[in-house]
């Protein structure tokens, strides 16, 4: 998983971290909702997710800018059940408002074996893998829902309604496994590559999007300028994206049916919903027979046999762990033109450019 050096520069984990913290701080964000934000954010380059990383921070500064997204908001936690509970963004940054319902939905899962909780009145949480692995970390299994601005045309459509909101779940792994950690999209193919095979002048294969007229095309700028990103296994994917915004968007009371507002959007409040659940392995076994039985399916999994050409099978979210220890160790590639432009910001708010590990950032 090593990657090319060109036009390449590192940077330590702890020094990224610095770095996004200064920038919300300047920007009005309490310190420890900033730590919350960047820990996300990081957390996502670390996994080489990196459409969720801290290259996010230019537009949600923007909102903030553009007093679309408020700083300063503080999430409350309503409880409505002994295991249900509602949490109000109030606008605020979409990581504090989800880390104050997964310590929710985990505090009520250590008591009654599970936990819910819904949140209204959010913003972009980044990626949905750090709110699963925040459940793991407490020994718990979870559902990460949330809903997202339009992207996708509901199957037989061709307008933009649903989100490309993804769906995630995880559980602790045993003694000789890695956990279970699921986050994926129900689209065909990521924006990101779309975005991609334009600046490479490439085609993109034609059941990746369909142009302004709602015919497939293989030409990426009639699929990002009027056309739209296909679902992924037709009616299924789009079933999936309607199922998130049910779950996230409806019964929060949040924005849903193509009203989200994205975090490119500069006109009004986001208004995201998100759900979650944590469960409590042990309610059936113990949490010793619970981790022998992870072990084997871990090992059934991985030791299955190849299809040709394959050389290693990988557990959900083993290679994004693989790649986050590597970058733990070797620090977070970025090219300079990111780099620029996270330093354009600090120029902005007058706080120190990113810290580097190698070559030199202009």
């Amino acid at each position: 998983m090593a990657e090319a050096a060109n036009n390449l520069v590192r940077v330590a984990p702890e020094d990224a971290q610095a770095f996004v913290v200064a920038l919300l701080e300047a920007s009005g964000v309490s310190k420890q909702n900033s730590e919350i934000v960047a820990r996300g954010l990081v957390q996502a380059d670390l996994r080489g997710v990196e459409s969720h990383g801290i290259n996010r921070i230019p537009s949600y500064l923007a909102r903030v800018r553009n007093g679309v997204l408020d700083p300063k908001a503080e999430p409350t936690l309503t409880q409505v059940t002994p295991v249900v509970a509602q949490v109000d963004g109030h606008n605020g940054f979409g990581f504090p408002a989800a880390r104050t319902g997964m310590d929710a939905a985990i505090s009520m899962a250590r008591t009654f074996g599970i936990g819910m909780v819904s949140v209204k009145h959010s913003n972009h949480f980044g990626m949905s893998a750090w709110i699963v692995r925040q459940a793991v970390d407490a020994g718990m299994m979870s559902l990460v829902f949330t809903n997202s601005s339009p992207a996708l045309p509901v199957w037989g459509g061709r307008s933009q309604l649903m989100g490309v909101s993804p769906i995630a779940c995880g559980a602790p792994g045993g003694q000789n496994s890695k956990p279970f950690i699921l986050d994926m999209a129900p689209s065909v193919a990521a924006r990101g590559k779309i975005y991609k095979a334009l600046r490479r002048g490439e085609k993109i294969p034609t059941d990746w999007a369909l142009d302004g007229e709602g015919k497939p095309t293989d030409d990426p700028e009639k699929a990002l300028h009027g056309g739209v990103m296909l679902p992924m296994g037709g009616p299924k994917g789009s079933a999936l994206a309607i199922m998130m915004d049910v779950f996230s968007g409806v019964l929060s009371g949040s924005a849903f049916a193509g009203g989200v507002t994205g975090p490119y959007d500069m006109s009004k409040p986001g208004d995201v919903g998100h759900f979650f659940v944590a469960i409590k392995p042990d309610l059936f076994m113990s949490s010793d027979e619970f981790r022998e039985r992870m072990d084997v399916l871990y090992q059934k999994v991985v030791g299955s046999d190849k299809m040709h050409g394959v050389e290693r099978i990988y557990f959900p979210g083993e290679i994004e762990q693989l790649r986050e220890e590597e970058r733990l160790k070797d620090g977070i590639p970025y090219v300079q033109d990111e780099i620029n432009t996270l330093n354009g910001e600090a120029e902005r708010l007058k706080v120190s450019k990113i810290k580097i590990l190698t070559g030199d950032a202009k």
